[in-house]
């Protein structure tokens, strides 16, 4: 694996590090304040080709490969974890579950308005009761003739009121049996299906995370994808590729944590010196360094193995899990650093240790990384 980043990757970056600068810095804590999703912005970064960055030129995508994924994630979030999660949750889970298993007339009929953020995609697998338990969830999809009646809430679903298609995770089969559960896709409008409860977060507070309801909604079969019963391995697939994400957000929010804190060390003068001058200090940025470089070559890997094609369920397992602490940690230190400053929201590192948190939760939690690890290397 060659670890210099190629030119394409680069200016990738580099367009991504401006736009944010551009369209994004100058109103986060306005966003954050009020918890506003700012669509505008998604539509502007879909002209950018950053909300279709998977998807291949035909259906009107950037046909960009994972490291240049990784790259535009890490870029926004340095600036806003909320924005950059929701470019994730876009890219990752709606239009990539579309684009992976999908026929060639959904592809057609979906992705192009996806990959120009005309539409806005959602995806929903977590319910009330059921977050790492999917094999028990309540929501049904029950066949009638030609389509089926899906029933049920799903929850804590980004884009769940402001999503204009979904992607959503029905069981079609008894409760904890095999192959019980089918993947459909409902546009908004269809009648029957609605947004919920809007959650009042921690952080990310400008991505929105909210409720989709779904009473007596048909759809018809040709909404279905892939096989009746084929759902949670689809979604296990999926969950593959998001976890890549998940730990591109994650390693984004930790540098700009971690740039905040290092500036502002040289900058803070104590007993007449910079505190960077301090062991204490120095120690602390050296550690946060060395994690967030280790962090990064975990996702370099799973980039490389996603864009050959190959199986990549144990290293964008390590990758999320290691990132995402790594994010918490980094976070917390740099709120530390800046002493009782970091504790206000007139510097940015608080927004950062608000952020942090959902990359350990979002996508599977620490722990199902390590049960998801565990099995992987069981195998090995």
């Amino acid at each position: 694996m060659n670890f210099k980043p190629t030119e394409l990757t680069e200016q990738v970056a580099q367009t991504a590090r401006d736009f944010a600068q551009m369209h994004i810095k100058p109103f986060v804590m306005e966003w954050d304040e009020s918890q506003q999703f700012p669509l505008a912005v998604f539509k502007e970064l879909g002209k950018q080709g950053m909300m279709g960055v998977l998807v291949p030129e035909e259906y009107g995508g950037a046909g960009l490969g994972y490291f240049e994924y990784n790259a535009i994630i890490q870029e926004i979030a340095k600036v806003c974890g909320s924005i950059g999660l929701s470019v994730a949750a876009h890219n990752s889970l709606c239009t990539n579950h579309i684009l992976s298993f999908g026929t060639e007339t959904q592809k057609k009929q979906w992705l192009p308005k996806l990959a120009t953020a005309e539409w806005l995609g959602a995806w929903g697998l977590t319910e009330p009761n059921t977050g790492s338990d999917a094999g028990n969830m309540k929501t049904t999809a029950v066949r009638s003739g030609d389509g089926w009646f899906l029933n049920g809430t799903k929850s804590w679903i980004t884009h769940g009121k402001s999503g204009d298609i979904a992607v959503v995770i029905c069981r079609t089969g008894e409760p904890r049996t095999q192959g019980n559960a089918t993947a459909f896709v409902v546009e908004r409008g269809t009648a029957g299906f609605s947004g919920g409860k809007k959650e009042n977060k921690l952080g990310m507070r400008a991505s929105e995370t909210a409720e989709m309801i779904f009473d007596n909604c048909y759809i018809p079969d040709s909404n279905r994808l892939g096989e009746v019963g084929d759902g949670f391995r689809q979604a296990m697939k999926i969950l593959d590729g998001g976890r890549i994400s998940i730990a591109a957000l994650s390693i984004g929010i930790a540098k700009g944590a971690y740039e905040a804190a290092l500036k502002y060390s040289q900058e803070r003068y104590q007993f007449d010196k910079p505190i960077a001058s301090f062991q204490g200090i120095s120690f602390k940025l050296a550690d946060m360094a060395t994690e967030i470089m280790a962090a990064d070559l975990l996702v370099w890997q799973s980039c490389d193995l996603k864009d050959r094609g190959e199986k990549v369920t144990k290293q964008g397992a390590m990758a999320k899990y290691y990132a995402s602490e790594v994010a918490v940690k980094t976070a917390n230190e740099a709120v530390q650093i800046f002493g009782g400053y970091g504790y206000t929201k007139d510097f940015p590192v608080e927004k950062y240790y608000r952020d942090a948190k959902l990359c350990t939760i979002g996508e599977g939690t620490s722990e199902i990384q390590k049960l998801v690890i565990f099995r992987e290397v069981l195998h090995d």
